[in-house]
């Protein structure tokens, strides 16, 4: 792998490809190990346009039965957090609304954008757009956020128009039909409860596929904050040093042509004064502007610079 020359490591060849289905909820390895994963402090580039910003994430990579987590193939893999502090501010969320959850042809929803107001009921979640379902009818949604006890979000409207005029929730806006269509998992994750609008929080972000207990959902300075599980009593150790990293432990993880078993791999953020910036379709070209080091017990040290600080060049034709 371009920029990768660390010496030590017990490397093999190949490596199943994963092939790009949904993954099932099974610990990463060949052999029933478990990787274990850490986060800390890094703006996480889902895709070029949906970057989240993970304070603290405690899990396990999960895969599909005998597969092993490929980095080239966000597909591969998810992460099953046992615990994790995750925001999500109002660009991120529009363009997650607009590229994946309502990205389907079918979808009644189109031309999302999301923002944030205070009113009478606190902070609110307003989002606007075109009710395709009704010709392109511009619409408009206020409410406030909970969590279900399914562990759902729960969006509680507490008003909706559409064409400026005020209407009685989803249902009446989107019609019986429109409505069957959401709840019938056209739009996956999403269903209509009355006036209300449920997410399942599975679902709401593209792959690498994320799973865990939503426990608390606040607006908090314009984004989204989300609480999953309890915080971690003994998560995993940063063994390079990182104060902003993204740790592997254990288990059988394949980047590039390399495939470490037992792993220790821990990506670490180069220039700490600031959040890491990592986006996962792009790793290697940060590994290529970074350097790697090896400590004797076979952990692998990533040192990273920031994503948004390197040039990538654009290829040949595109622009």
């Amino acid at each position: 792998m371009t920029g990768l020359h660390a010496q030590g490591e017990k490397t093999t060849g190949g490596g199943k490809e994963a092939a790009s289905e949904k993954v099932s909820v099974k610990e990463s390895g060949e052999s029933g190990g478990v990787t274990r994963t850490r986060m800390r402090n890094v703006e996480y580039h889902i895709t070029d346009r949906i970057i989240v910003h993970i304070g603290e994430l405690n899990g396990r990579l999960i895969t599909k039965p005998g597969e092993i987590p490929v980095f080239d193939d966000k597909n591969s893999f998810g992460i099953e957090a046992d615990s994790a502090d995750i925001r999500l501010n109002m660009t991120a969320l529009s363009n997650d609304l607009n590229d994946y959850i309502f990205a389907r042809a079918d979808a009644p929803l189109k031309k999302l954008v999301a923002s944030v107001k205070s009113d009478k009921h606190g902070d609110e979640l307003v989002i606007k757009g075109l009710l395709v379902s009704k010709g392109g009818v511009p619409f408009e949604t206020t409410g406030t956020l909970s969590v279900t006890p399914e562990g759902w979000i729960r969006v509680t409207t507490h008003s909706v128009k559409a064409l400026k005029l005020p209407i009685h929730g989803f249902m009446e806006m989107l019609g019986l039909d429109t409505a069957n269509l959401v709840n019938t998992n056209k739009v996956d994750g999403v269903k209509i409860d009355k006036d209300d609008l449920l997410l399942d929080p599975d679902k709401l972000l593209p792959p690498p596929a994320f799973k865990g207990r939503l426990s608390a959902i606040k607006i908090d300075n314009g984004e989204i904050a989300l609480t999953f599980g309890k915080k971690a009593e003994k998560p995993i150790a940063s063994v390079c040093g990182g104060k902003n990293f993204i740790s592997f432990q254990g288990g059988t993880v394949k980047f590039g042509r390399l495939t470490m078993t037992n792993a220790m791999l821990e990506l670490v953020d180069a220039d700490p004064q600031d959040s890491y910036d990592f986006a996962l379709a792009h790793y290697v070209e940060q590994l290529a502007a970074g350097y790697v080091k090896s400590l004797k017990s076979g952990a692998m040290c990533a040192h990273t610079p920031d994503f948004n600080k390197i040039n990538i060049a654009t290829p040949v034709g595109k622009k």
